[in-house]
């Protein structure tokens, strides 16, 4: 059965509430493509992500973003791979006083390039930014995401 793309979307995005520890960040995943080639989140201002200033918290902005990376990159490329989140760098721009937004998108040129360093090498680190901006467009926080990623070991057994 296939369902329509909006029940679908749905469904992917409500299936990251289902861990707590996601649940807890107060984001919101407005949309998951189908092939995870992009994910749009939004972190509101609320009760759950309002810090002692008033503003949006900066642990409910890391920890919004924080697996968002790993798992486009476990989907997108798939058993074969091994993906880890390896480090991480914020920074804090600009107060958050109102809803923040991030676009996450790993393209199938970034995959291709993936799996063309890991023929030459075991593993690889690689770097992806993303942005929250307010409603506006003014850049509140960037973080950079570094994740680890290698093949997975041939599990043939021998005779």
């Amino acid at each position: 059965m296939h369902l329509p793309a909006t029940i679908s979307n749905k469904l992917r995005c409500w299936s990251f509430y289902l861990f707590g520890c996601y649940r807890g960040t107060g984001g919101q995943l407005k949309y998951i493509a189908e092939d995870w080639s992009e994910v749009l989140l939004e972190l509101p201002l609320s009760w759950r992500t309002r810090n002692y200033v008033g503003t949006i918290f900066g642990g409910s902005i890391y920890s919004a973003v924080d697996p968002i990376y790993m798992l486009m990159l476990i989907r997108r490329l798939g058993p074969d791979f091994i993906v880890w989140d390896k480090a991480a760098k914020i920074e804090f721009l600009k107060p958050g006083r109102e809803t923040l937004h991030a676009r996450f998108v790993i393209n199938d040129g970034e995959l291709a390039a993936i799996r063309a360093a890991l023929n030459a090498q075991r593993s690889v680190d690689r770097s992806y930014i993303v942005e929250l901006t307010d409603a506006s467009g003014t850049v509140c926080a960037r973080v950079e995401k570094f994740i680890y990623i290698r093949r997975r070991e041939s599990t043939s057994t021998k005779s």
